[in-house]
């Protein structure tokens, strides 16, 4: 069965260029990000680690923890990671599970037989401090990720989780906000000293609250 959102996220232990990783232990109180790519020594998938490496400093900030996985072997990951600093001008220092036996890409639903029987699809899920599954998306190995868009999403599901807001189409880090529904506007005026601009009874924005 597929995973969905508020889901647990599945335990494991695998092996990883790292070391061993016991994935709920790693995470401890952090957020996750655990993203599949296709194979080892391809031309996309090394752009998107180079991609993540590269961006360290942008997970370190949100509090955010960055798995690869693959079913390729230990051995295979750790030569890559090589081609990956090089070519990218990265050093990746984030774990690239090995999951030859296709344990996590089971658990996690990660082979899609009818776009390749052996190979994973680009799968990402960001799990939050309760360990629950805050957000999937699967992209096919044609296309690579938008890694500033799952940055996006991690700023969203992280300021929602902590005040009473939702965030429109197109957000970004420092835009307006929108008041949920559930509270009301007179309540909302309160909540939120910075101000409320009402468009319609269900449609109110306010300035974003934690900045």
């Amino acid at each position: 069965m597929s995973l969905r959102l508020g889901d647990t996220a599945p335990d494991f232990t695998a092996q990883s260029t790292e070391g061993e990783i016991h994935f709920h232990e790693y995470l401890g109180n952090s957020w996750g990000l655990l993203f599949s790519h296709p194979a080892d020594y391809t031309p996309v998938c090394t752009t998107e680690l180079g991609k993540t490496a590269l961006l360290k400093s942008e997970f370190e900030k949100r509090g955010v923890k960055a798995l690869a996985v693959s079913v390729d072997p230990l051995d295979s990951h750790i030569g890559w990671k090589n081609d990956i600093n090089e070519t990218q001008s990265c050093s990746v220092d984030f774990p690239i599970l090995a999951d030859p036996d296709r344990n996590i890409a089971t658990l996690y639903d990660m082979i899609h037989p009818n776009a390749s029987e052996k190979a994973t699809v680009r799968s990402v899920f960001v799990i939050g401090p309760d360990k629950k599954i805050k957000l999937t998306l699967t992209y096919p190995a044609s296309t690579g990720r938008n890694f500033n868009e799952i940055l996006r999403v991690i700023d969203s599901l992280q300021l929602t989780a902590n005040h009473s807001v939702a965030t429109p189409a197109d957000w970004k880090q420092g835009e307006d906000v929108i008041v949920v529904p559930s509270i009301s506007t007179e309540d909302a005026i309160k909540k939120f000293p910075k101000g409320v601009k009402e468009v319609k009874p269900y449609l109110r924005y306010t300035p974003q609250p934690n900045i």
